[in-house]
């Protein structure tokens, strides 16, 4: 369908660019006509650019750029950018001149949205208009039909879908098929092929579709931002800039060798990867990389903004008849304000041949003061290709084809990056200029320092088989952003994994492997409840229980070298640990163990903990506690002693509850003799067997009589031994420890 549309418009393109540019004169983009082009007002001059001084990249997508340059008495300055980077510019755009000058001025070039433009044309056509909208623009239009058979002329009538069906009974693609009235009056149907021509007659409309081209032509051009400030003032002064904007995430990523001959520390090595998609080269920069995620938006300051306007028809007859009107709706045009989102951290490209330990070792930095950090690349001087491109995979710094990293030969100078921390961000500053052209990418170092770090197995219930890891000592001044890393092992490549920010003088556990010669098992646990103390005060028995868990591990080694075991053992909520085995460390919800095991031996590790159980239980006569009385009784003499009165009371209320109840069964039973018996004498009425039931209606209602005496007697004594309960309960208040097994389980 698009090469059909490309067969329409060649005839018209020529002379609709050359009614754009009748002279082929450069433009930046359609619209910097009425830009700084224009000679500049008497006593200023102009300058290309203010140059950018300063790159500050923060983790939430956001950079702030500082550009400083000198300017001289009442002069213009022009910085670039692009449409996406203009409305953070116009957001947070700070001018600030050293010495009294004054920023009179600040403009850019606007844009009409496309939509606003196009709706000018009386083409009807979008910015990505098919093929049948582009012939429905043309209905009515006189046109030059060529290319099935003889040339014909006339006017455009309709263009026509058509789904046809082969010999199979099968549909095809749509055709479509232009309709035409030729100037003899015939009406004539031409397939749209790619043979097919189709030239328009009219000037006039020739002229809205070359206007409909350079339209689309300027859109696709207005990326580009042209911002111009004027500063007023006297002398040579520093003019200083600054902004934020939407910048690529930078990433962290870290190199963790360790030497042939293990010694207890290794060489951990950090970079930035930073990428510079602004459009403006970073020359000789401060460069300053922040780990935090200050709060941003975006809103679309730079777009022009239209509002709805209520349309009133137009009067066709009079009224005769006064006539109200109704109001117009205001339509608030408002813009939405979309929350930037932490990247997390990516895996970017390694370089196994620098770090593979085969080479002659890194050297290493110096100690470090104040905020400097030890061990941190010096800045090459060269250009040494780029990150993917230029000489090999060893890294340098530049330019060229790609990005540039930092060689593996620069001098480790002290003080190469410092390390600040405000709020809840850190930051690093590297020292020296940075240098990264736009569209590039760098690795840039940020730590080359010998760290303790020893070799682990860690165990928990949360991976399914152990894996190799490494117990990090951060003694560095610097904060580890988070981010990937990888791990060399005698002079090879052992695995690689992600890390969480550690902090100076943090210790964390690295994983990064599998441990195939390490198998670990747990046992069932083992569960032991033990009685400890009972109070009883107001009537309410509090028992408090120890639960004491025994956590069985057995560590196998299958290896040829002994390994080290971290078993990590998620402990109970409210449990305090009571085994002779002392975690090596304590997370928020793990202890982690050390367990050594010999080559081809296996130990056991046993963790105990203890948490305390308290349950309250009330007594009294709303309760039936006598079971539970008598339990608690039997668990040492004294308390026997204690709730024995309790226990009677409880005892003796029970008895005549279970009284009323034999009774209240008694009283039914009564009652449905009475009513069977009286059924039977209206029966019966007037026959001899209906004095037998008569005898037993009148013994039904005695019996019936005398259970219903009993009844108010068994409640008179119901109440009677709920007031002596009450009474016991009241006065009973004791405090017992005991030591009594009450449930065992599990091993």
């Amino acid at each position: 369908m698009r090469c059909v549309l490309l067969a329409l418009l060649p005839a018209f393109f020529v002379s609709a660019l050359a009614a754009q540019h009748p002279n082929k004169t450069p433009v930046r983009s359609a619209s910097h006509a009425a830009a700084p082009a224009a000679a500049p007002n008497a006593g200023q001059s102009a300058i290309s650019d203010l140059p950018v001084r300063k790159v500050v990249l923060y983790k939430n997508g956001v950079g702030y750029f500082e550009h400083a340059g000198t300017v001289n008495g009442d002069q213009r300055v022009a910085i670039d950018f692009t449409s996406s980077q203009l409305n953070d510019v116009l957001q947070s755009l700070t001018a600030l001149d050293s010495t009294g000058g004054r920023i009179s001025a600040v403009s850019y070039n606007s844009t009409t949205p496309i939509e606003q433009q196009l709706s000018s044309l009386s083409l009807g056509l979008n910015d990505n208009p098919d093929v049948a909208a582009v012939y429905q623009a043309l209905r009515g239009q006189r046109v030059e039909v060529d290319g099935v058979g003889a040339v014909f002329t006339g006017r455009l009538v309709n263009i026509e879908s058509r789904t046809e069906t082969d010999k199979n009974g099968n549909s095809t693609d749509d055709h479509y098929f232009l309709i035409v009235e030729t100037d003899s009056g015939a009406l004539r149907t031409a397939e749209i092929t790619d043979a097919l021509s189709v030239h328009m007659l009219d000037p006039s409309l020739e002229k809205q579709f070359a206007s409909y081209l350079g339209i689309i032509a300027s859109a696709e051009n207005q990326q580009g931002r042209h911002l111009t400030l004027e500063d007023r003032g006297e002398g040579a002064r520093q003019l200083q800039v600054s902004y934020i904007s939407e910048v690529p995430v930078w990433k962290s990523t870290y190199r963790i060798v360790f030497p042939q001959e293990a010694n207890g520390d290794a060489t951990v090595q950090g970079w930035a990867v930073v990428d510079n998609t602004v459009g403006v080269d970073w020359n000789n920069v401060q460069l300053s990389l922040v780990a935090g995620a200050p709060q941003s938006f975006i809103q679309p300051l730079s777009q022009p903004l239209y509002t709805q306007r209520p349309t009133i028809p137009i009067a066709t007859e009079a009224e005769n008849l006064p006539t109200t009107h109704e109001a117009a709706e205001t339509v608030t045009v408002q813009s939405q304000m979309m929350n930037n989102q932490l990247a997390a951290p990516a895996r970017v490209p390694r370089n196994l041949q620098m770090l593979a330990g085969k080479e002659a070792p890194l050297p290493m930095a110096a100690p470090a003061s104040n905020f400097g950090v030890a061990g941190i690349a010096g800045m090459g001087s060269g250009f040494d290709g780029g990150l993917g491109s230029g000489n090999g995979y060893g890294p340098g710094y530049g330019g060229n084809s790609g990005g540039g990293v930092y060689r593996v030969s620069d001098a480790m100078q002290q003080g190469d990056v410092s390390t600040n921390a405000f709020d809840d961000f850190f930051e690093y500053t590297i020292a020296q200029p940075v240098t990264i052209h736009k569209n590039e990418s760098a690795m840039v170092p940020i730590l080359q320092q010998e760290l303790p770090a020893s070799h682990v197995t860690l165990w928990s219930d949360r991976e399914s088989r152990p894996l190799r890891a490494i117990w990090l000592d951060n003694t560095s001044k610097l904060t580890l952003d988070s981010g990937s890393f990888s791990i060399f092992e005698n002079g090879e490549f052992a695995g690689e994994g992600l890390l969480d920010p550690i902090h100076p003088g943090e210790k964390r556990l690295l994983s990064y492997a599998v441990d195939e010669a390490v198998k670990v098992h747990r046992s069932g646990m083992a569960d032991t409840r033990t009685l400890r103390h009972i109070a009883m005060h107001e009537g309410v028995m509090v028992e408090t229980t120890s639960e004491v868990t025994d956590s069985k591990y057995t560590v196998a080694n299958a290896a040829d070298e002994a390994r080290t075991v971290v078993i990590e053992h998620a402990h109970q909520p409210n449990a305090e640990l009571t085994s002779d085995a002392k975690p090596a460390e304590t997370t928020a919800t793990a202890y982690r163990f050390e367990v050594r095991v010999g080559p081809h031996q296996s130990t056991e590790l046993h963790v105990t903990e203890r948490r305390n159980l308290s349950e309250s239980i009330r007594i009294g006569t709303q309760f039936n506690n006598g079971d539970f009385l008598m339990t608690m009784g039997k668990y040492s003499p004294e308390l026997q002693q204690k709730l024995q009165a309790a226990i009677d009371a409880q005892t003796a209320l029970a008895d005549v509850i279970r009284k009323i109840v034999e009774n209240d069964e008694r009283q039914k039973a009564l009652a449905d003799d009475e009513t069977r018996d009286r059924d039977n004498v209206t029966a019966l009425k007037g026959n001899d067997a209906a004095k037998r039931f008569v005898d037993e209606l009148n013994q039904a209602e005695d019996g019936l009589q005398a259970a219903r005496k009993v009844q108010a007697d068994l409640e008179r004594q119901r109440d009677a031994a709920r007031a002596q309960l009450d009474s016991v309960i009241a006065k009973l208040s004791f405090d017992t420890d005991l030591d009594v097994v009450t449930s065992k389980s599990g091993q």
